[in-house]
């Protein structure tokens, strides 16, 4: 081969290499949801002892109650684990919709998330939730993810030694360490399984997702602790990061995991079996209306109409989300859908855990409460035409919760934040305006208003047993308030226990409402006028909605016809009693025991109290005095990045008789405190120092318009050896040739969110393309010892390239991802990007995907366009060059049956211009295509899957594909033809098995029959990806 010949084939390999990289559209951001920053806070930082604490203004007051709080769990947790440090940030946000918008995490955070905890700058990050008890359990439950992370980083095994332990320990030692053993809620949870007979063992509770980690892991914490003591639980959680937890059990124990098991599942059963003697099964607390045979269900909030007629309530009849339905109160038929965050794109997300709605007094219209621009705000739909009538938006209200409607239907009034405390508001509907009834620290929840519209009753933890100067605070209790002066009423109910969701009687003289005397959560009167107390409902397992304080119980205005949900396996489902059955039989007061038995997490009989009951029961201890909260300085916060991890290094050296080769590559991920101002830079090496090369990206997301700089210069390395050998001596010419891609390349990018699932983008820059060819030559004589120097000469190379770009985008993703592919929603990208320079073309893309989901089914279907128009939209230079690869058709993501590697040369037809038309027809610069698929989940879930074997999933999807590729001037001739050269559309069709391997990759293969390859047939095909 002569030199010029190897250089110029070296050429055409270059810009082979060139056209794939220009071809690659980037997918890290081609669809998926987004965080929206809404609102742009102005960040301080609070200084205590142990703590940064991150807030913004008009938050000052429940800021420094927290960092009084903060600092004594860091006294009691601190004790627990034995373990000390210096400081760590928490980040504190007004209230749930400004927690949505943090950039601290990545990922999106529901309404169910009360807090995080991540381990990469161990920050503690949540929102207030107008509960100073609720503020202070979530405060202490993440603060014990502070000192496990802490004291994990300090282990021989790091956090991978944290990282492999189930998630039933973490979360449920949390749980435990912050609430104890007293929990009525979480003894709910194992009163259920018991009466089903399906309490979990320990092993089921690391492989079952069927049984909730933190409820059933504080559960067993608990039992360890009651048994071996409080110090047992720290002390097994240090030995399980390093030796695992199986062993742990066992040398820290001395017992194995089944052994405990049967013991902690028998203490259950002990405990709470005789405990429920004598009540009535879940099943028939009332007349069943909305229920389900299905673990977990959730019919929730339950808001019966004013005429009896109608319940709205909150329901998961898919998979992914919670939404508002309408049904007959009678039958339970459900009617319509009114409300859906998939079918809505102007909301995230509906409130439904802390909230109910509200009817109308003509029964018309229905009010609730979304997730909407940063805020929450309150829609009001028409029940019979199933439209929204008006959109609320209280000013300066933050998270609005449990609106109910004046009988005169003027006024709403609503639980709402302000400033991260939770009080009473009133808005006239037609005007807007906001009226504030309450302000104070105290939590006020689930009004109603009078049958005459002069008062509300309310939920609220004021009275002698909430302290404020101690952060003590007594169980919610029921106070009614003047509308017009603001005078409020405590009542007196059931003394030390919880009162929540009251609901007055149609005639305004009795009320109904939730509490938990004995530790079961019941319906409950009161006779306003007596004030004596009767009970109506005696369930096993109780009346409740996603949490403790979750509204649950809701009475017709004009019937009083009665509807509320209870916890029957695992999942919430609603039952009705008709007024007769309302008035319930006397209970006194006496009977309220907050430690009771069914409140009491087993082992009914501890080993001593604890040093958690203890440091629970002791609120002095380690609390900072009010002063000395109130001398703790507060500065303004000032960005500055940190590392946040380096990726795993990688290092090579290579040595032969052309000089020492040097391979390697790193990445580091850098952000601030609050992840605004994100930078990342990764550095690649290989050859020589010329060839080492890097990118760098910044990213700043403060703001709605997240913006970012990206610049790298990337070398990519090709070569080939080539040997010529003299006839005449026999000695051998060994050369090397040496073929780089200089890669530069400089960009602008921007992204306006409209929402989490619609955004627009737009991004420009600046590539140049260079070329640099070398010849290593060496001589060796003809036994193969080296006669010569090593010479080393530049040949010749092509001109740079230069590209210019911009680029707008119109994105939607509210999809929702299977174990192996998308399976419910819809997907859409348009996209338009001119490229002026060395080439001058214009690339658009038009790509819209939906799929339908019918449990356990879902039908896909997809249409995408991607093409290459303008002058020089073929990608070839003036000197006939190809810079631009063709598009191509067969790619298995595409239309399968295609693929480059499964053409033979039987196949081809050669015609005058093309040597194999029916592999030529699938390139073009442009191309469409058509993808219809059933994905059938046959290994899943219970909730997904034919098969329960959730360990590989399995989806199994009959597809059709459909394709065609053209180029300008060379125009498809569309028609079906199974032989023929014309450029004619192909299709296939054929089965897909995909399977989820451990959450690591998703493999897919198929069996395919390409309609347009008829000597071909059915074959096999093989691809690692998602299905789109």
């Amino acid at each position: 081969m002569s030199r010029l010949s190897a250089v110029g084939s070296l050429r055409a390999l270059l810009f082979s290499m060139l056209a794939v990289l220009a071809a690659q559209p980037a997918q890290g951001q081609y669809f998926g949801r987004q965080k929206v920053q809404y609102e742009d806070f102005d960040w301080q930082v609070l200084r205590t002892d142990h703590f940064s604490i991150y807030h913004y203004p008009g938050t000052e007051t429940i800021t420094r109650d927290a960092a009084r709080m903060a600092e004594r769990w860091y006294e009691r947790l601190s004790y627990a684990f034995q373990h000390e440090f210096d400081e760590k940030p928490l980040i504190f946000y007004a209230d749930h919709p400004d927690f949505q918008q943090t950039n601290v995490i990545s990922s999106a955070l529901t309404e169910g998330t009360g807090g995080v905890t991540e381990g990469l700058k161990n920050r503690v990050i949540m929102p207030w939730t107008g509960v100073y008890e609720d503020n202070d359990h979530v405060l202490g439950h993440e603060l014990v993810h502070v000192f496990q992370y802490d004291v994990a980083q300090t282990g021989p095994t790091g956090l991978q030694g944290l990282g492999a332990l189930p998630l039933f320990l973490i979360e449920g030692m949390a749980e435990y360490l912050s609430l104890g053993r007293i929990d009525a809620n979480t003894a709910m949870w194992l009163r259920d399984a018991a009466l089903r007979g399906e309490l979990p063992t320990i092993q089921q509770l690391g492989r079952d997702p069927r049984f909730f980690p933190y409820r059933y892991g504080q559960a067993l914490w608990a039992y360890i602790a009651g048994r071996w003591g409080d110090r047992a639980v720290t002390e097994l959680f240090r030995f399980a990061t390093r030796a695992g937890w199986e062993t742990a059990l066992e040398r820290v124990l001395g017992v194995t995991s089944e052994q405990i098991s049967q013991q902690w599942i028998e203490s259950i059963r002990t405990a709470y079996l005789p405990a429920i003697q004598g009540r009535q099964r879940p099943e028939d607390a009332g007349t069943p209306l909305l229920v389900s045979d299905e673990l977990g269900a959730m019919h929730l909030a339950p808001a019966v109409s004013p005429d009896g007629r109608f319940v709205a309530y909150f329901g998961r009849r898919d998979l992914f989300t919670v939404d508002l339905y309408l049904a007959d109160a009678v039958t339970g038929r459900v009617i319509r859908e009114l409300a859906s965050p998939q079918n809505s794109p102007h909301y995230d997300a509906l409130s439904f855990i802390q909230s109910s709605g509200a009817w109308s007094p003509d029964s018309r219209q229905f009010a609730y409460v979304t997730f909407e621009q940063g805020d929450n705000r309150i829609e009001i739909v028409d029940v019979e035409r199933g439209r929204v009538v008006r959109k609320l938006a209280p000013e300066g209200v933050g998270a609005i919760s449990s609106p109910t409607w004046s009988p005169d239907g003027r006024t709403l009034a609503f639980s709402g934040m302000r400033n991260g405390l939770g009080d009473l508001f009133l808005m006239d509907i037609e005007t807007g305006e906001v009226r504030q009834l309450t302000d104070d620290r105290y939590s006020n929840l689930h009004p109603d208003f009078s049958p005459d519209g002069s008062k509300l009753v309310y939920s609220t933890d004021e009275g002698p047993d909430t302290d404020f100067e101690t952060l003590v605070f007594g169980h919610q209790r029921l106070a009614i308030i003047d509308v017009q002066t603001g005078q409020r009423e405590l009542l007196e109910a059931f003394p030390g226990v919880k009162h929540i969701n009251p609901q007055y009687s149609p005639d305004g003289r009795s009320l109904y409402f939730i509490a938990n005397p004995e530790g079961f959560s019941d319906i409950f009167r009161m006779d306003l006028q007596t004030g004596e107390l009767y009970q109506i409902t005696r369930v096993a397992t109780g009346v409740s909605g996603v949490t403790d304080m979750s509204p649950a119980l809701s009475v017709a205005d004009r019937t009083g016809r009665m509807l509320f949900s209870v916890f029957i396996n695992a999942g919430q489902h609603i039952y009705g009693l008709e007024p007769a059955r309302t008035v319930g039989t006397p209970v006194d007061r006496s009977i309220a025991n907050p430690h009771s038995v069914a409140a009491v997490l087993p082992p009914v009989q501890a080993v001593g109290t604890g040093l958690v009951a203890e440091y629970l029961a002791d609120p002095l201890r380690g609390l900072p005095p009010v002063e000395v909260a109130l001398a703790w300085e507060v500065r303004p916060y000032s960005p500055s990045i940190s590392l946040d991890y380096i990726g795993a290094p990688s290092l090579g050296v290579g040595v032969s008789s052309f000089g020492t080769g040097l391979v390697g590559g790193v990445s580091a991920f850098f952000s601030d405190m609050l992840g605004d101002h994100q930078l990342g830079v990764a550095i690649q090496a290989q050859g020589e120092l010329k060839d080492i090369g890097g990118i760098a990206q910044y990213i700043n997301a403060r703001n709605r318009w997240n913006w970012g700089v990206v610049a790298g210069h990337i070398p990519y390395l090709t070569g080939f050896w080539q040997q010529q050998i003299d006839p005449t001596t026999g000695d051998r010419l060994l050369q090397q040739f040496r073929r780089r891609i200089y890669v530069d390349q400089v960009g602008l990018l921007a992204r306006y969110p409209f929402s989490m699932t619609r955004r627009f983008e737009v991004s420009g820059g600046y590539t140049r393309y260079g070329f640099e060819t070398e010849i290593w030559s060496v001589l060796f004589n003809s036994v193969g010892q080296q006669i010569s120097d090593v010479v080393r000469e530049r040949g010749p190379s092509p001109d740079p390239l230069h590209f210019f770009e911009v680029s707008g985008a119109f994105v939607g993703d509210n999809s929702y991802f299977g174990f192996t592919s998308p399976i419910s929603g819809e997907r859409f990208r348009v996209s338009v990007s001119p490229t002026f320079g060395s080439l001058d073309y214009t690339t658009v893309v038009a790509d819209y995907r939906r799929y339908f989901f019918k449990r356990p089914v879902s039908l896909a279907m997809r249409g995408i366009h991607l093409g290459r128009y303008g002058a020089d939209s073929d990608g070839i230079t003036d000197d006939n060059l190809r810079v631009l690869n063709e598009l191509f058709l067969g790619f298995e993501t595409l239309v399968r049956g295609y693929s480059s590697d499964s053409f033979e040369v039987n196949e081809c037809h050669p015609t005058d211009t093309d040597p194999c038309p029916e592999y030529g027809r699938l390139f073009g610069s442009r191309i469409a295509v058509a993808n219809f698929e059933l994905r059938i989940p046959l290994l899943g879930t219970s909730e997904l899957g034919l098969i329960e074997f959730p360990y590989a999933p399995l989806e199994l999807a009959p597809f059709f594909d459909a394709g065609v590729a053209w180029s300008s001037g060379e125009e498809p001739t569309f028609g079906w033809a199974r032989r023929t050269p014309e450029r004619v559309p192909v299709f296939s069709t054929g089965i897909s098995a995909r399977v989820n391997l451990l959450g690591f990759m998703v493999l897919e293969t198929y069996y395919a029959y390409p309609f347009q390859r008829p000597d071909q047939g059915w074959h096999f095909g093989f691809v690692i990806s998602p299905g789109w």
